[in-house]
Parts: C-alpha cells; structure tokens; sequence
C-alpha cells in the first residue's frame, strides 16, 4: 500500500498574461451567456488542478467571439516534493539487507535503494522515498487545455462544419492564443480545413472590416475596442441601458429594459448603437400587450412609455443596433417599415375578432388537438368545467361564484381560435381577457380568463381572484391526470407538458389563497373519470400522482419555504400511507405543520419535547396500537401499573387530551406543544427516574400496557408531526 503526502514548492517566476479566442460565425445569443458561465467554472477549475495561480481570470464573449484573458499566470507550475509511503520496515528489510519487496518499491518510484528512508508510524515502522517533480512549463500545460476548454462547451443545439466530424454552435473561423506576446501552436484538423492559433483577429464586419493583430495578450480588449468591439458584455450592457434611457428622454418618455430582453440585445452586437425609431398613433387603439408582444419578443425593441409608472404607450420604439451609427436614421426607416407592418397586421387581426363574441369561438376549439391521444381542445374545457365544479363544491363557494366560475372555465381557451393568437400565441389569456370584456361577459369571468394562465413560470405572479384560482387549478389537474394516463410522465430534465411546473402552481395557488382543498379526494375523483372513458388506465395512476405531488410538496417546503428536509419528512410521512393521504388532503395543514415545526427548532422549543417524544414514538412501534387513538380511558389498564410512574404518565395523558383535541381543531399547535413540555417530565421520570420502569416487562400484559402508554403519547406528537423522522439537532 503506498501513500503519497505531497507539497508545492514555489519559487520566483515571471508572472504572464494568457489570452485565448476563439472566433466563429454569428453565435446564439443564449450560447454567449452559457459559454461564458460555463468558463468562469471550468477554467479556474483546470488551472486549479495544475497548481496554477492567477490574478484575474476575465471571460469575454460576443456574437463573433468567446475570449479569456488570465493575468497573473506563472510561466511555470510550481515544482512539487512528494513523500511516497512504502512497504512495512519489516518486510523491506531483513537482517539489515533490503528484501524483494524493498527492490521492488524502490524499482516502481524510480530510486536508488540508498533513498529508501525508514520512519515511525502509528501502524509501526515503514518504508518511506522523498521525490521530486519539476513543474511543466505553463505554455505546455495551456496548450494542452485549451482544446478541451473549446470543445468541453455544452449547448443545445451543436453543429458539423464543412466535411468535418467537429462539433460547435457555429462553424470556428480562427483561433488566437497568446502568452504574453507569443502564439501558442493550438489547433486541429477539421477533415478537409485546418484551424491553426495565430495573433490575428476579426472585429466588426461593417466599422473595421480588416483584421488587427494582437501583440501582446494585456491589449486585447483595448485592440478590439479600438476596432469597434466591445469584449466585455457587462460593459456592452451598461451601455445600452445608457443609450436606451438617453432615447426615450429626447421624445419625453422612458423605457422600460426588460432584463430578458436586454441579456438577449447584448449577446447580439459588438458594437451597440441605440436607434430611436417611430410609428403612426393610430397603431396605440391596439391593447398595449400586443403592441409590446410585438416589440420585444418579435423584434428586440425596447417599448417607450410616458412615464415610469404609466401604462400609456408613445408611439416609439428603440432597437439596438450593431451596424454604422452614421447610418442610424436609415436603419430606424428599416425597423420603421417592419414594425408597421406588424402592428397594422395586428390591428386587422383585432378587429375581425372582435366582429364576433367570445363564446361563438367555442365550436373552433373541436378542430385545434390538444393531445393526438386526448382529443381536442373543446374536449379538454368540458373537462375543466367538471373539475372547477368538484372544486367549488368542495370550497363551499355561492351559487353565484359557481355560476362565475362555470362560464369563465367554459371561455377559458375560446382565444385560441381567434386570429390574434393564432399570430401571436404568447397573447393567449390576454387577448382572452379583452375579448370577454368586448363581449361583455362579467368581470370576473374576463379576469379569470387571463388569471387561470398564471403563473406562467418562476416569479410570476399568482390569480387573486375565486374564478381564477378555480379555473386554473382545474386546467392543471386535468393536464397533469390526462398525461399521466397515458404513461408520459416526466423523466429526469425531459417534462414537454410541463408537469412540475403545473403541479408546483397548484400547491402555490392553494397556499396562497388559502384555499381548502381536498387534493386527495379530486385526485380520486378526476382518475375515475378519466378511467370511465379511457378503460386502459392504470391502475397505478392514483397512487403515481400522489407521489408526484409528495416530491413537488417536498421540493417547495425545502427549497422556497426553507424547512429543514427531516421536518419535511416529518409532515409528509416516511412510507406513511396514513400521513401521505393526511397532506394531501389538506395542504394549508400541511404547510402550517412545517412552518411551525421550523419554527420551534429555531427558537429551541423542539429540543425540549424532542428526546421523550422521539424515545416514545421509536419504542411505540414494538406495540399494536393504531396511530389514531388519543384518550387513554379504554386502551390502558391502571390495575396493571406496578410503579407511580406508570400512573402520572395516565394522569399526564388524561390531562393532555383536551389540548389535543383543541390544538385538532383550531390548528394551533403551539397548545399541543405545550401540553407536550408539560408531560416531559413524567415522561423521563417512567423512563430514567427513581420510580422508572422497564417498557419491555416479561409480563406480556404488563409490557402491552406500557406500549399502549408510548403509543398514545406518539399518537398525540403525531397531531402535529411523526417525530421518528425528526433528527436530534
């Protein structure tokens, strides 16, 4: 058994500067931004497990480009000195003369056996060899690197080249690798092209069509910027805010930067120009989503309102461009053309659907596929409606809620058909919603027509109101039962239909209207009425939701409430059936149960009934008391005690069931645990004290009595949580 103890043995070396770029054709915005995240990981990473130090590791990236500079590079990894352990001193030696085991280590690390040193161990005497590793040239290290570092990238979408097999986002055109002010020989064979490392680089296609070459690795960002690149993204962003601002002042207005939009604008330009441009008022008649739709997710404009907190449109609009800026009242007449265009098509769309009431699309919804497997669309809202009614029903909501929530459930998809969203798909709930108004359907039901969409992804906002919290719940649980009926449940990163999502939007919608729902029951009940008309179901397919929704309760308590796991596994039950239908029946309970639970642990609280509950709720399992009884009257048989112990742990008991009882009913938890700091004493006393006894008497009787004792103390704890899944803190 060898064993290496090594060090590093730093010694005076020049300090250099590296660069390297890789340049391409126009790369995907979003791969900029991953490549660049996925290098600030990666090459620290790597230069860490070759001992070498640095300054500053800068990585850089534009459409044409992905770039880092690293300062404060030894020229020279670091020479090492390792202590390698060998073979027991006794077996290496005998008699004074090396023996065939001490000959054959020594032969292995490459040594004299006159090095071999023998030294005191806690395991007794060994063979030791002290050697040394003279540090690589740092050029050969990069050079060895940097091509892993290129094609190590991940992307989604990679691409061949010319006849070669390499893959990249986009075909790589050159290559410059500098250390200090000398090229680094990187580069490889492509099939028929070659990419060989030199000093040269490409900058802006219009400002600085003719390539630069780079001297010295410390002037690459001002070489290029010299040439009308900007490497540095932050930088490119910073100055389109600038710019941006600085536009919508000269016409009175102010833009909102969307930051989807702004990451997007900076990964596509090198040299950012903002171009203010305009369109006829006219167009301001359309609702502002479409107008804005239109801008910012079709074409990369930044919207211009009136004022910072106003709604209200100007008719302007600022691109970023990456072309001549001495051409910029061209390129606005350009984007002027297109924009008018779209808007004037969206403003043709707006009005023939507004020729005809919302509810005369419903008979257009049988002809659009929801689900090859599942039908249409129109299939689906009659089985939103169903399910919104299971839902009021359960809720106990008014005739007239129900009848709200019945007619928006009906509507709900009805703009799906409409030429609006048909152009413009990421409108539909908006144009819903204005549609309802138009035909004037009440309030409610327009505003829950926009409402049952949302969320629509991570921070967006929740439905605040009945009919939409309803209406949206029900559209959920009837995707996720559906799919899951056919089998197509989400599988690592793969979840097309977006199941997590749906169910994680259930749970948050429920939490934070306080809605009481029964999602065990409608689980139950939507499964039985999509087995009614698909017989090949599952016969799983309940017990496979359940658990779905379990590992998406899970995921938010920890992640988004932050409760530690193991009172997670608390509420939710460890192969708890009992405890498992408990929290799905009702989620506000189950919520209230963790935060209260985190609650008590981090003010000590916990710590005080911990010991008692956990000992007793560990033990009660060796006895056959159910987990649902709670008063000691008819399960133990005073007659049976044999120590006063036994007998003020009855009393604690008795005592403890009204607070029980009332904690039950009125979900504060704090009377129960109260009522159980309160019996901790009595608790230790039967297990430790003076007057203690042993649970396990030979006495079966006598034992099952005990047992029945611990098992309703654990049923009481369990009210509130099964405290055998809570780990000592």
């Amino acid at each position: 058994m060898l064993k290496s103890l090594g060090c590093l043995i730093y010694t005076d070396c020049i300090m250099a500067t590296f660069l390297l770029e890789v340049g391409t054709e126009e790369l995907p915005a979003a791969f900029v931004a991953d490549a660049i995240a996925q290098w600030k990981s990666r090459i620290p990473q790597t230069l860490g497990e070759y001992s070498l130090t640095t300054e500053a590791i800068n990585v850089y990236g534009t459409p044409r480009r992905l770039a880092v500079v690293i300062t404060g590079l030894p020229t020279q990894q670091p020479d090492r000195e390792e202590e390698i352990k060998g073979p027991p001193a006794q077996a290496a030696f005998k008699d004074g003369q090396p023996t065939k085991a001490a000959e054959g280590f020594a032969r292995k690390q490459g040594v004299e056996l006159a090095a071999l040193e023998i030294r005191p161990t806690d395991k007794g005497d060994f063979v030791f060899v002290r050697k040394k590793f003279t540090g690589q040239p740092t050029a050969e290290i990069l050079t060895s690197v940097v091509p892993q570092w290129i094609f190590g990238l991940e992307g989604k979408r990679l691409m061949r080249w010319a006849d070669g097999d390499l893959k990249f986002p986009r075909p790589i055109r050159w290559l410059v690798t500098l250390l200090d002010n000398e090229v680094l020989p990187v580069g490889w064979v492509n099939a028929s092209e070659t990419i060989k490392s030199d000093r040269i680089s490409h900058t802006h296609r219009v400002l600085h069509p003719a390539p630069v070459t780079i001297n010295h690795a410390n002037d690459y960002v001002e070489c290029l910027k010299s040439a009308y690149v900007d490497v540095n993204p932050e930088a490119r962003k910073a100055n389109i805010i600038q710019q941006v601002q600085e536009s919508a002042k000269k016409v009175g207005g102010w833009a909102d930067i969307y930051p989807d939009l702004l990451d997007e604008v900076t990964n596509l330009v090198e040299y950012p120009t903002a171009v203010l441009g305009n369109f006829e008022p006219e167009f301001l008649n359309l609702p502002t989503e479409v107008i804005t739709t239109v801008m910012i997710t079709h074409q990369r404009y930044f919207p211009v309102f009136k004022t910072e907190t106003a709604t209200e449109l100007l008719p302007y609009f600022i691109t970023i461009s990456n072309g001549n800026p001495a051409k910029s009242e061209i390129i606005a007449r350009g984007n002027e053309r297109v924009i008018r265009a779209r808007l004037a098509d969206g403003q043709y769309f707006y009005k023939a659907d507004l020729a005809h009431p919302l509810e005369s699309y419903l008979p257009q919804l049988e002809t659009v596929t929801f689900q090859e497997d599942l039908g249409s669309v129109k299939a689906k809202v009659e089985r939103i409606v169903k399910i919104a009614s299971y839902i009021s029903e359960q809720l106990q909501l008014s005739e007239d809620d129900r009848n709200l929530i019945q007619r928006a459930a009906l509507l709900c998809k009805a703009d799906l058909v409409t030429q609006m969203v048909g152009e413009f798909p990421e409108l539909q709930g908006v144009m819903g919603q204005k549609y309802a108004i138009a035909s004037k359907e009440p309030e409610a039901v327009s505003t829950a027509i926009f409402e049952h969409y949302l969320p629509r992804g991570a921070g967006d906002s929740l439905p605040k109101t009945i009919t939409g919290q309803v209406v949206g719940l029900a559209d959920r649980l009837d995707t996720l039962v559906s799919i899951f009926g056919l089998g197509m449940l989400p599988t690592g990163s793969s979840d097309p239909f977006a199941l997590r999502r749906a169910a994680n939007a259930i749970t948050n919608i429920t939490w934070n209207a306080n809605l009481t729902i029964n999602l065990y029951q409608l689980i139950q009940q939507i499964v039985a009425d999509f087995g009614s008309q698909y017989p090949k179901t599952s016969s799983q397919l309940s017990q496979q939701l359940q658990e779905f929704f379990l590992q998406r309760l899970r995921n938010l308590l920890q992640e988004d409430r932050g409760i530690d796991y193991d009172l997670v596994n608390a509420v939710l039950g460890e192969n708890d059936p009992e405890y498992t239908q408990r929290a799905l029946q009702d989620l506000l309970d189950l919520r209230d149960r963790a935060l209260f639970l985190q609650a008590i642990r981090n003010n000590g609280k916990l710590n005080e009934i911990y010991e008692t509950v956990n000992r007793s709720t560990r033990l009660a399992g060796q006895g056959d008391l159910d987990t649902i009884q709670l008063d000691p009257t008819n399960l133990v048989r005073p007659e049976l005690f044999q120590k006063s112990s036994e007998q003020a742990f009855y009393d604690a008991l008795v005592e403890l069931l009204p607070q029980t009882q009332a904690s039950q009913k009125s979900r504060n938890y704090q009377q129960l645990v109260d009522g159980l700091s309160k019996i901790a004493p009595t608790v230790s006393n039967f297990f430790d004290g003076a007057d203690s006894v042993l649970v396990m008497d030979e006495n079966p009787e006598i034992k099952r009595n005990r047992l029945n004792l611990l098992g309703l103390l654990r049923n009481h704890a369990r009210v509130l949580a099964d405290f055998g899944a809570i780990v000592k803190s």
